[in-house]
């Protein structure tokens, strides 16, 4: 998008260029400068799902995937996820993050993840939250596609922060 249909986009809806962090005065990206704030803890919990049908969910309960243990490796690739998001997600700060814990629970109809991020620093951490469960529900979809290629990853979101200058957001429960 060039400077115009920036400066356009950005009038049409009712911004001021100065209110959208990653784009400077006359409209380019930027990376936001975080030097001026002050470090506080800050923790993300995002969560997602990944639906599947009932031969691909039995053989992740029962550990009978071929690939081998389907949760495990989604851990590890969802804490890894997290540590490279600042490589992944243009502007987005690398971070040390402090740290990163995944969950998975067996539903109905596939599996549910809630991934958490958290940091004492500058910046936010809710896209190392979600990045982190973005890859674990991929990774689970990569090591049982072959009993089942229909899976939906599906209600990928944040769920809450905590920290920072605007402090604490809870999402509305469904």
């Amino acid at each position: 998008m060039d400077r115009v249909n920036r400066v356009n986009f950005v009038r049409k809806a009712g911004l001021k260029m100065n209110k959208l962090t990653h784009l400077d005065d006359s409209g380019k990206a930027r990376m936001v400068d975080v030097g001026g704030k002050a470090v506080t803890h800050r923790v993300a919990v995002a969560a997602g799902h990944i639906r599947m049908n009932a031969a691909a969910l039995a053989a992740i309960r029962d550990g009978a995937v071929p690939k081998g243990d389907v949760l495990a490796a989604a851990r590890i690739a969802g804490i890894m996820a997290a540590k490279k998001t600042g490589d992944l997600i243009p502007l987005c700060h690398p971070l040390a993050l402090d740290a990163v814990g995944l969950d998975f629970t067996l539903t109905d109809n596939g599996v549910a993840c809630t991934a958490t991020a958290s940091l004492s620093g500058k910046t936010g951490v809710e896209m190392e939250a979600l990045t982190a469960a973005s890859v674990a529900l991929l990774t689970i979809y990569d090591m049982a596609k072959a009993i089942d290629k229909g899976m939906v990853i599906e209600q990928v979101r944040l769920i809450e922060k905590r920290g920072g200058k605007s402090g604490h957001w809870k999402a509305e429960t469904e």
